[in-house]
């Protein structure tokens, strides 16, 4: 438990700047490092780390989309861009398959697709977020509100009330009484942001919306962490990775946040949310 405090002060320590600076390129350069990272730790616990024809293309993509979303304007929407790339890629692992003589089989390149563009697809939305004119510098927070605090939540709420699992198969550890407590404390989280914000930065949420945002993204949090612990389970591993004392991998540590990153860019690409919400 010491050992896996120590390591997330320091994680948070070393973000700190990137929150600070996130106006400038270090947000970017941090972030395409976590997500190649990720990427490589997906590919490992698929067995497809040593595939180089399928792990180059992937390692370009994860370093390349979350870097370059910001920094060249190419005239494309953010969504078209990612998707534009994601529809290549696709193709690209397809022909792998077709030309690998079942080496790697259509629901092995499947499921690789599937969580590569999810892992790649959430760091680059949340350089997209904060690209978004200047309420991006406030959006952006939101993400680690929406995974920290709920996952912080349903911990300790789990520990002090957890009596009845909630998916055992996949997560035991994970009880009702802590998704609840995950719940209510990020909507809590979203409430006093709102407040914060339109009390020292001369913004005017919409609590409404704030609340409503905070569980539905609680939700997905949860629903990330869950979807990682599946994947580990079913190729049996226990952690992705070991960069994290404490903690395993960057998949381990942020799968909830590239869930909520991803899904939050998607809402604020409807005008009415995006227009109110702070």
């Amino acid at each position: 438990m010491l050992t896996r405090t120590i390591s997330g002060a320091v994680m948070v320590a070393l973000l700190i700047p990137c929150f600070i600076f996130s106006h400038l390129i270090l947000l970017e350069v941090i972030f395409a490092l976590l997500c190649l990272a990720a990427c490589y730790e997906m590919l490992g616990c698929l067995g497809k780390g040593n595939a180089w024809f399928i792990s180059i293309p992937t390692y370009v993509i994860a370093l390349g989309l979350p870097f370059f979303v910001r920094q060249i304007d190419t005239g494309i929407p953010i969504s078209e861009l990612i998707l534009v790339v994601f529809i290549v890629y696709m193709f690209y692992v397809l022909g792998v398959a077709v030309f690998s003589h079942g080496k790697h089989t259509p629901s092995d390149i499947g499921l690789l697709f599937t969580m590569i563009f999810y892992i790649i697809f959430g760091f680059t939305s949340f350089i997209a977020i904060r690209s978004i004119d200047s309420k991006g510098a406030f959006l952006y927070i939101l993400v680690f509100i929406s995974a920290w605090i709920s996952d912080t939540g349903a911990y300790f709420t789990g520990v002090l009330f957890g009596k009845h699992k909630l998916i055992p198969d996949v997560s035991p550890k994970k009880t009702v009484e802590g998704a609840v407590g995950g719940l209510f404390f990020c909507v809590l989280a979203f409430l006093l942001y709102g407040f914060i914000l339109g009390k020292y930065f001369d913004r005017s949420p919409d609590y409404i919306i704030l609340g409503i945002m905070g569980f539905f993204l609680s939700l997905v949090s949860m629903c990330g962490d869950l979807i990682a612990s599946l994947i580990k389970r079913q190729f049996k591993v226990k952690d992705y990775g070991n960069l994290i004392p404490g903690h395993g991998g960057i998949m381990d540590r942020f799968d909830s946040t590239i869930a909520t990153s991803s899904v939050l860019f998607v809402l604020l690409n409807i005008p009415y949310i995006v227009q109110n919400i702070i």
